[in-house]
């Protein structure tokens, strides 16, 4: 996932004649690639939430801050 993907390299791939379909290709493979991002970290966060809740059930205090910490950095990536 978290390919690079660059406006060039889709002026590039527009500008070449009769390549339409390479353009189009690029844009589904760059959109195909933004969805599996969000469905993974949707995954991942009712994962974390699920785990957080288990470590508050149990009160394992050292659980709860390492899945919330992992939470925050999935909510909060540039940090």
């Amino acid at each position: 996932m978290d390919k690079q993907y660059s406006y060039a390299e889709f002026l590039r791939a527009m500008g070449q004649p009769g390549k339409e379909s390479s353009a189009e290709k690029l844009l589904n493979e760059i959109y195909l690639d933004m969805f599996l991002n969000i469905i993974h970290r949707e995954q991942s966060s009712n994962r974390l939430l699920k785990l957080i809740d288990e470590a508050l059930d149990q009160k394992d205090k050292k659980a709860f801050m390492q899945f919330t910490n992992a939470l925050q950095q999935l909510n909060n990536p540039k940090q």
